[in-house]
């Protein structure tokens, strides 16, 4: 379908009117489409057929009746002006992960790009009011993640958000921000440059319409989607009551890894984490504990001509290891098999089976065949 004939397509327009309505989220979206059978069709309803609806009162139904007299061409045209793609669960683009959480966005306004690499994503969030050292470990692991090839997700916040995706940009690497109000209205103010920097490294995000100025309700609704892109999210200093820790209950719900990086027991912004630690998280120091705990994709990933990786503890391999390893089939086959494909010596061969053996990438299904893992 081209961009003129979505923009004229009834379903589209209704899910631009939706995201331009304030108090319409996800939940109640999903609400409409499954007791309408679309949302073109919730727009055409009555107040009353709306508040039948389960979570639809009266206030909510009026704002949906009065959607229709809303001016989308403003924003559309303002999307076209700016370069911000719009993006449906339909488009090839709409990154896999988030079709699959419990309540998908309707709609991603974005500036910059996804690509298929962003599969594997790691987040990092964490506190606006950041120590030293917290900024320090969120700019060293969204570097160290970046250089790993992961792409870095967040959420543009001051504290520990800036510093991951300062990290990632430094690194020559992807990050990806989620935003709580539209992309061209960035908050914080002083992180304009920044998301700049976001949107030419990778893409800046929201599933709020691009002029929507961000509303404090909206930003534990945004952290669902950091999380929900991700294949695990690392928590740097958090308060007891704080909004990563709202994002580490939402990645559990959503069976993501949740991570922890320490901190001291007497600071207050380590309170939260320390505990989420002590609670069952995984404990990590360095980037290598992250690619050791994330489990397998949910398909392979081609990141370059000669490399599909299966699982990220892939990406920790040197050349020789992921040469013998991409030679290594899903189904049993011989060493010597391996060996012809390799064309490595036997004693390397035997060696770097026995290191992808121990970080169990691969198994041996008998004395003289291994297979890889899935």
């Amino acid at each position: 379908m081209s961009d003129v004939d979505r923009e004229e397509d009834p379903e589209f327009q209704a899910a631009i009117r939706l995201a331009l309505s304030s108090g319409i989220g996800p939940a109640k979206i999903q609400g409409l489409e499954a007791y309408f059978g679309s949302l073109a069709a919730a727009l055409q309803a009555t107040a009353r057929q709306l508040q039948e609806v389960s979570g639809i009162g009266p206030k909510v139904a009026k704002t949906i009746v009065e959607a229709n007299t809303l001016d989308i061409e403003r924003e559309l045209d303002h999307c076209r002006d700016f370069g911000i793609q719009i993006l449906t669960r339909s488009d090839e683009a709409f990154p896999g992960l988030l079709r699959e959480i419990v309540d998908p966005p309707t709609l991603l306004f974005v500036r910059g790009e996804f690509l298929a690499s962003d599969e594997l994503a790691v987040a990092i969030v964490g506190t606006r009011h950041a120590t030293h050292y917290g900024k320090k470990q969120a700019e060293r692991f969204g570097y160290e993640l970046a250089k790993a090839g992961f792409t870095v997700v967040s959420g543009l916040a001051r504290g520990i958000d800036a510093a991951a995706h300062r990290g990632a940009i430094k690194a020559g690497g992807r990050t990806i921000a989620f935003l709580g109000g539209g992309v061209s209205k960035i908050y914080p103010p002083e992180h304009v440059d920044l998301a700049e920097e976001v949107s030419q490294s990778g893409a800046i995000v929201s599933e709020a319409a691009p002029l929507v100025s961000p509303i404090a309700g909206a930003f534990p609704q945004r952290n669902r989607l950091i999380t929900g892109m991700s294949l695990g999210v690392v928590i740097i200093e958090a308060a007891l009551r704080s909004g990563a820790l709202i994002s580490a209950r939402m990645a559990m719900e959503q069976n993501r890894e949740v991570f922890a990086i320490p901190g001291q027991i007497d600071n207050p912004v380590a309170r939260g984490v320390n505990s989420l630690i002590r609670d069952g998280a995984t404990l990590v120091q360095s980037v290598d504990d992250v690619l050791e705990q994330l489990g397998p994709l949910r398909k392979p990933l081609k990141v370059s001509e000669t490399q599909t990786v299966l699982a990220p503890a892939e990406l920790q391999l040197n050349d020789q290891e992921q040469t013998v390893l991409q030679h290594i089939d899903l189904a049993p086959m011989s060493l010597d098999a391996l060996v012809a494909r390799s064309q490595l010596p036997v004693h390397r061969v035997l060696s770097t089976l026995s290191i992808l053996e121990m970080k169990r990438l691969i198994v041996r299904t008998s004395g003289t065949t291994i297979q890889r893992t899935a």
